[in-house]
């Protein structure tokens, strides 16, 4: 039996079918990207974007093609390094590679003692003092003690601070080493490794990445406190404290006031831009991100609100409620460890733990490119550990200068992120790993 289909059933019906396929076929807002799979909980689509280039230790540093060492020395090299432990251990790196141009033996460092960073630890607190003398083997140098002759005196202090390539060294800092015969530097910030011979850059590398392992004790500490973190989870490097604020010269509404109060206690004579230099710094991705900001970044990229966080700070951080009222899921070194593991811990030894569990985390994110996020990220290069991530200041600047909100903001970050992500950048220091097309 025949039977008619009203024309005006065929048009809903028509209309009902292409909103389907629309729904059914287009992608996917950033803020929905961020629900995994039941069954794997912690995965994140930023993770599944298909990279183009990863980072592999060099060649010739892997293959350990080494020029041999002189036979006789020109002396003994001190590295005495400032600062924080990751800004010291840069120090030492760079002041590896210093006495392998200058064909000095090296010294164990002098990690400086500094209130300023609550710190009173030795390279020998922090670091396997013995391990490191048999990794640099064939590379340079290295002795615990002095010889009878030089022993009782201090080094002869030589002012680095403009020294950056090999004849820099070779001219300036070589005539003092070959008069004194024992000499202490620290390395200038901006030094210019690339013009380093390659037997120079190869021991800087394996200084940084192969022979520096933290003491038993501080690993032993590290694993207890990895163990105790649920799985799958992500390393945060989240950095707003006073002094950082303070020294961008960034300014920022919206602030509690006792954040504002802490800032502008620290800020000395370094007063914030105003006006269109404020506006150009910010453009310019000066600016650290507040927390509030980094959550809002992470559910632009996928991360799930229920992601376990291990949060790798300091004390000390500023608005950490903003964050917290996205993501709950956080755990800390404190939160993890009994008070007595602390007793006789510093600055430096409670860093160590940060950096330990961030090189093995499921995943890494940093707020910040400093000296800890570049060390974490070129071990994880080193260990194949690609769940890498650097938030971009910029790219939020050039965002919210636009105007842009909602789902256009969290697309557009989306983007910016998933480029950085798919090109590796910045998961490695270029001066000792090299790009690897996959």
């Amino acid at each position: 039996m025949a039977f008619s289909v009203h024309p005006s059933f065929t048009i809903l019906l028509v209309v009902f079918s292409l909103l389907l396929a629309a729904i059914i076929f287009s992608p996917p807002t950033p803020f929905l990207r961020n629900f995994s799979p039941p069954n794997s909980p912690g995965e994140s689509i930023i993770w599944n974007a298909r990279r183009i280039l990863d980072w592999r230790p060099c060649k010739w540093w892997n293959d350990g093609d080494l020029t041999a060492l002189p036979l006789k020395s020109n002396g003994y090299v001190r590295v005495d390094c400032y600062g924080g432990l990751n800004q010291m251990r840069r120090d030492l790196c760079d002041g590896v590679g210093i006495a392998r141009l200058l064909n000095a033996t090296l010294v164990l460092p002098k990690f400086e003692v500094a209130a300023y960073w609550n710190e009173s630890s030795g390279f020998a607190d922090v670091f396997d003092v013995d391990h490191f003398i048999r990794e640099m083997e064939g590379y340079v140098k290295v002795v615990k003690e002095l010889p009878t002759e030089i022993v009782s005196r201090e080094p002869f202090r030589v002012d680095c601070s403009k020294r950056k390539g090999q004849f820099d060294y070779v001219e300036s800092v070589l005539p003092a080493l070959l008069e004194h015969r024992y000499i202490s530097i620290t390395p200038a910030m901006s030094q210019r490794r690339d013009r380093y011979p390659l037997y120079a850059k190869a021991a800087l590398c394996q200084a940084c990445y192969k022979a520096l392992r933290l003491t038993k004790s501080l690993e032993d500490k590290g694993l207890e406190l990895l163990i105790a973190i649920p799985k799958p989870f992500l390393s945060l490097h989240l950095r707003f404290e006073p002094d950082m604020v303070a020294y961008s010269q960034c300014e920022y509404s919206g602030l509690s006031p006792s954040s504002m109060d802490a800032i502008n206690a620290t800020r000395g004579d370094r007063k914030p831009w105003t006006g269109d230099a404020a506006r150009a710094w910010r453009n310019r991705g000066k600016c650290p991100l507040t927390p509030s900001e980094t959550a809002l970044i992470l559910q632009a990229v996928g991360i799930p609100k229920n992601t376990t966080i291990y949060l790798a700070a300091g004390d000390g951080l500023l608005e950490l409620e903003g964050f917290k009222s996205v993501y709950t899921n956080i755990y800390t070194k404190s939160s993890l460890l009994s008070s007595e593991d602390f007793v006789g811990m510093h600055g430096n030894t409670k860093a160590a733990l940060d950096y330990y569990v961030s090189i093995n985390s499921d995943m890494y994110i940093a707020t910040y490119f400093g000296n800890m996020d570049k060390m974490v990220g070129a071990m994880r290069a080193l260990k194949m550990f690609y769940r890498t991530l650097f938030l971009s200041r910029k790219a939020f600047a050039d965002c919210t200068s636009k105007r842009l909100k909602g789902e256009e903001l969290a697309e557009a970050l989306w983007k910016a992120h998933r480029d950085d992500f798919v090109m590796g950048k910045g998961s490695a220091l270029p001066d000792c790993f090299c790009e690897f097309r996959l």
